[in-house]
This record gives C-alpha cells, sequence and structure tokens, in this order.
C-alpha cells in the first residue's frame, strides 16, 4: 500500500490526544520478539497441528476436539485454573477458560477469541491445498506464490510466507497469538502489569447463539475491567489497528415459489411463473444504482458518530484507490462515500442464490424455487429483529404473500407471488467511547510494538456479539486484531501471513504490560 499517509495519519492522531509515549519498554518488546525468533519452528508446528483439527460450526465433534486441544495448549504454558466452561443448554460448544493472576495487579483483562470456523467446500480450495491440512506457501497465492515445504529446522520463515488452512486466520490465529504471547512473557521472565483471563468461544460463526447464557451462568469467573476481543485483519494499509465496535449481524433466507414440480421450459415459458425472475425482481428491488437499500427506514435509527469518532475516520489512510484495482472493479458502491463511511452505515448484501442448475448442468426447466440469503449489517442504534420486519414489509409491498414456513396448496391457490422468510439468530451492534482511559491505554500499548500509526476505527465492517458483553456483565470491549486484511476468511483459500502472526504475539504480550 501507499505510504505516503503515514506521516499525515502519525501528526493527525497525535493532535487528536488519543496518543501518548510508548509504554511496555523496548526491552520487553526485544524479549519477545526474541523468543519467538528462538522457538518460531515450535510455534508453527503447534499451531498447524490446531488448525488441523476440523472446527466448523455443524461438526460438534470437531468442536469438542479443538476445545481440549486448546486447554492442553494453555496448560502447557502454566496459564492456571483451565477449564471448559459449559452453557446448560445440551450440545453447546464449551467456551475455553483460564486465567493468570498477578500479584499487585489493580485491573483485570479478558482475551477473546473464537474456534470455530465458516463451513468449507474443499472443491473450491485451490489445487494442492485441503481445508484441514495446513500449507506453507511463499507468498499469496492469488499473486502468484508457490506452495513449500516445511523448511528445516533452524531455518528462518520469511515473514511474507502464508499459511493456508481454515481457520489460520478467523480465528485460530487470535487463539495462538494471545496465549503465545502470555508464553513469550513467562518464558522471558516479564510479569503482566494486568490479571489475564482467557475466553475462547466455540459458537461465534453461528452468531453466538448461547453466548448471553454463558456469560450469565460463569458471571463471577469473568469479572474485569476490559475485554480484548481478538478477531478481523488489521487495516488495509497494513497498520495495526484497535478498533471501538463492531457492527450487528443477521441472516434472512428467502424462498419464492412458482409450479409444484418442475417444467419443460419450451412447453411452459411465458405461462408458468418462473421464481428465478421473480426472485432476482425482489432482490433488484431493494438497491438502487448506486447500491443505497431502499427498503423504507432501513437508515433511521442510525446513531451518528461523534466528533472524535469523525475525526477518528478522517485520521485514516485513504486505501479505496488501491483497493479498486486490486479487486479488478471500476466504480464502487456508495455514492462516492469512503470504505470507512460506508461500514459506519448498515448493509444488505446477497450472501448466495440458487434455482436450478447451471454451466454443464443446466437443464431447459422452470424450477420449483428460488432461494437467496440476506446478510443484514447493523449498526449502533439498528435492532436486528426490527431490521428484519422492515426487510419483510418490503417483500410485502412487492406483491408477496410471506410466510414462514412451506406453502400450503390452499396459500398457493390463493395468492399469485409466496415468499418464505427465515431468520437465523442475530445481535445487535456495539460501539465503545474513543476517549476511556484504558483505551488509551491499550492503543499506547500496540502503539509501542511498532514506528507507523495505530489506526482508530470506530466500528469494524465484520460483526463480533460485543453488544453480549455489555449487556450480560456491564463490560468494555476493545478489538485488537492480527491477521492480514486479505486472508479470504470466511472463503477458500483461508490464509494468515507469518508477518501477521509473528507481530500479532508482540501486540498481545504488549497489551498484557499496558500501564
Amino acid at each position: 500500500m501507499n505510504k505516503r499517509y503515514l506521516l499525515g495519519g502519525l501528526l493527525g492522531v497525535v493532535a487528536a490526544g488519543l496518543l501518548s509515549a510508548a509504554v511496555p519498554s523496548d526491552a520487553v518488546l526485544k524479549k519477545v520478539r526474541q523468543y519467538r525468533q528462538h522457538h518460531e519452528h515450535d510455534l508453527l508446528t503447534e499451531y498447524q497441528q490446531l488448525l488441523s483439527v476440523p472446527s466448523v460450526a455443524a461438526d460438534s465433534a470437531g468442536l469438542r476436539r479443538t476445545a481440549t486441544t486448546i486447554a492442553d495448549m494453555m496448560r502447557k504454558r502454566g496459564i492456571a485454573n483451565v477449564q471448559l466452561l459449559r452453557a446448560n443448554t445440551a450440545g453447546v460448544p464449551p467456551a475455553v477458560y483460564g486465567e493468570v493472576k498477578v500479584p499487585g495487579a489493580t485491573r483485570t483483562l479478558v482475551f477473546y477469541a473464537h474456534y470455530d470456523g465458516q463451513p468449507v467446500n474443499p472443491a473450491q480450495w485451490a489445487p494442492g491445498l485441503s481445508p484441514f491440512k495446513p500449507s506453507l506457501a511463499s507468498g499469496s497465492l492469488a499473486n502468484g506464490g508457490q506452495l513449500l515445504p516445511m523448511p528445516p529446522a533452524g531455518t528462518p520463515f520469511n515473514p511474507e510466507w502464508r499459511l493456508y488452512a481454515r481457520g489460520s486466520s478467523d480465528d485460530k490465529a487470535g487463539v495462538m497469538t494471545i496465549i503465545t504471547g502470555y508464553q513469550a512473557l513467562a518464558q522471558s521472565g516479564v510479569k503482566p502489569t494486568v490479571n489475564l483471563k482467557f475466553f475462547f468461544e466455540g459458537e461465534e460463526e453461528r452468531g453466538s447463539p448461547h453466548l448471553a447464557e454463558l456469560l450469565r451462568q460463569h458471571r463471577d469467573v469473568l469479572k474485569s475491567d476490559l475485554w480484548i476481543i481478538c478477531d478481523g485483519p488489521v487495516h488495509q494499509s497494513g497498520r495495526k489497528q484497535v478498533v471501538f465496535g463492531a457492527r450487528g449481524d443477521v441472516n434472512l433466507g428467502i424462498t419464492v415459489y412458482g409450479p409444484k414440480r418442475p417444467l419443460h421450459s419450451g412447453h411452459y415459458g411465458n405461462w408458468a411463473p418462473s421464481p428465478a425472475l421473480a426472485l432476482a425482481q425482489l432482490l433488484g428491488s431493494m438497491k438502487d444504482s448506486t447500491g443505497r437499500v431502499t427498503v423504507a427506514g432501513f437508515y433511521d435509527d442510525v446513531v451518528p458518530l461523534t466528533a472524535t469518532e469523525q475525526e477518528a475516520l478522517r485520521r485514516i489512510p485513504a486505501v479505496d484507490e488501491d483497493l479498486r484495482r486490486e479487486l479488478g472493479f471500476a466504480r464502487p458502491d456508495g455514492q462516492g462515500k469512503s470504505l470507512v463511511e460506508l461500514i459506519n452505515q448498515p448493509s444488505l448484501n446477497i450472501n448466495g442464490m440458487r434455482s436450478a442448475n447451471v454451466g454443464a448442468q443446466a437443464a431447459n426447466v422452470i424450477p420449483t424455487m428460488a432461494e437467496a440469503v440476506l446478510d443484514l449489517r447493523l449498526v449502533l442504534g439498528n435492532d436486528y429483529q426490527r431490521q428484519v420486519e422492515k426487510v419483510v414489509r418490503h417483500i410485502q409491498r412487492q406483491g408477496f404473500f410471506v410466510t414462514r414456513a412451506e406453502p400450503t396448496d390452499a396459500e398457493r391457490a390463493q395468492h399469485p407471488r409466496i415468499a418464505k422468510v427465515t431468520l437465523e439468530t442475530g445481535y445487535n451492534a456495539q460501539r465503545t467511547p474513543m476517549d476511556l482511559p484504558v483505551a488509551r491505554s491499550v492503543i499506547n500499548a500496540v502503539q509501542s510494538t511498532v514506528t507507523q500509526p495505530v489506526v482508530l476505527l470506530p466500528t469494524s465492517g465484520g460483526s463480533l456479539p460485543l453488544y453480549v458483553f455489555k449487556q450480560e456483565l456491564g463490560t468494555t470491549t476493545l478489538t485488537v486484531p492480527v491477521a492480514n486484511y486479505d486472508n479470504n476468511q470466511h472463503a477458500e483459500n483461508e490464509n494468515i501471513r507469518l508477518g501477521n502472526l509473528w507481530e500479532g504475539i508482540e501486540t498481545m504480550a504488549a497489551v498484557m504490560t499496558m500501564k
């Protein structure tokens, strides 16, 4: 990325009064770095073993294995009171918990990451890759990187090399950097300045449906002054960032119906209604040509950014043009607004569409149904159930009878357009004020690990269930991500740049020794 923004960004952040002198000493950072450099092969081998355990939401056995694997890794590092926190609801993946009590410490931080990952389709991964067989590459495969064998012990790893596997960035990287940050301190004889607690969740990719239950049930164990959330990528410029909030999220399924059996398109075309066309028209009515959502009231509940948050946005390096060229499209949506402005607005995205077959499997048919999944991202002020109802009312205004179940024969006979709407568990957005003293301590700690200015982001584009921590524990959250921005999270060929993994260890250690 273009570095011409760095000096201006640094001056702007200092002028905003959000940074002061670096906190942890250079000696601490040097010790942590030296520890990592001397143990890179062992650490990467251990990380590959963790990534080899399947941990997608539908694999309950894999999630249990992952939880016990992480617990063993924590015990090996000398973390105390390691246990699996369970919900009363049967079948819920446990949260992995541990703690380190520091004599004389007056503050307690909980470090959070999640160990579950998105579903995988191995056929979509690049040749030579398998989602749960970690593979090393000389760089991004999308940019000409090549697969590599593991180098002999003692050979330094190039920080530009990448490790490919599901969960490598989202979010086992969070787990690994957190517990290894503590390990590097402990093995280097450095005492944290705060009490440490660790909480690794197993349901984040499903929307954390039982997180509130877990927090309520273990409220006394989880008392703290701050939660540090390690999830998501660093800024697209490559700079580290501290994120003060996250958008909420809810997924909405829509199924539109046609004839009860598939029909020959020659014999019945122009007569039998096409569900694919009806769905395309419906989805097309939800946004205008600039990408603005046309659902009535979609933006009405938004809580505006404060003056401090608006100033922070202005200080963030401009990367839009670089990203647009990298990603290969001519004009972004958003009516001229920047990416960081747009992620502070609610969004409506089509995650996927399906109706009959295409390509070699295409047939001359009018299908029986067409399906789509919508992803609604929420900002502060939105309520996910209220936002869904706005979309449902929009569907009804387009002439559809909306049902939550399969339509009956009587409903088919009565209504020319039918849409079944299914709703997954969602959660709302959360945003922490940028001027809290504890936030300044975290910013200073992260800044102490780099010479480039840290990006301060009011709200991340992705989603985390941060509002649950506030709702159930009354606690403050800050997100400190570590993964590279081009990590392909949630998609095929997910990867972590090794330099980000190593720098993440330093970041977590710095926060653990913050003043």
